[in-house]
């Protein structure tokens, strides 16, 4: 089994990265492998709506000039899904939602190829926020009929300089239950 994480923060080694680290180490104890793609920072554009994937109907973005489609062959070909990112201004980063609305399209368009396969989100917040975040991440989950393992509190931590998030117990905490959780359901999933 093989958990495919996007770290949608700019920053790679920041607190988004490191609370997706934590929910892979507990993943990697149930014996599931792991496997982090850096989105943040990179060049993704937006989807434009031109409904090409669904003409085409070939698992492929029409926009083939980033990091997308390989970004989409990824989340086809793993058992779960993790999206992480920073709360910007309440909201996800544009790397992120960018990813979402394209790999959503996709999968889509191509007969709903992430239907029961697990998805979490994963958030850092400073303050305030995060709860749009992980909404935001849930819905994208939930319209692509995906199945979402539940924690021991809503999956996000704080901090704000980079590493800060590891001072936040109940938020570590959070991530590895999620870890724990999110191999209990691809397992019973695959049953």
């Amino acid at each position: 089994m093989k958990v495919v994480a996007f770290n949608g923060s700019p920053r790679k080694e920041g607190n988004t990265s490191l609370l997706i680290k934590h929910v892979f180490t507990e993943l990697n104890r149930e014996g599931i492998e792991t496997d982090l793609v850096q989105v943040g920072g990179e060049t993704i554009r937006g989807c434009t709506a031109c409904y090409k994937c669904f003409a085409r109907k070939d698992r492929r973005c029409a926009m083939d000039d980033d990091i997308i489609n390989d970004c989409v062959e990824k989340m086809i070909g793993t058992d779960g899904i993790i999206i992480g990112s920073p709360t910007y201004f309440a909201a996800l980063t544009p790397e992120t939602k960018a990813l979402i609305d394209r790999c959503g399209m996709v999968t889509r368009a191509n007969g709903d190829l992430l239907k029961r396969k697990a998805g979490a989100a994963v958030v850092a917040v400073r303050r305030a926020g995060a709860i749009h975040v992980f909404d935001a991440i849930n819905h994208f989950f939930s319209i692509s009929q995906m199945v979402v393992p539940g924690s021991s509190y809503w999956n996000f931590a704080f901090g704000r300089n980079m590493g800060d998030v590891e001072q936040d117990e109940e938020g570590i905490k959070t991530m590895r239950d999620l870890g724990v959780n999110m191999a209990w359901l691809m397992k019973k999933i695959a049953e």
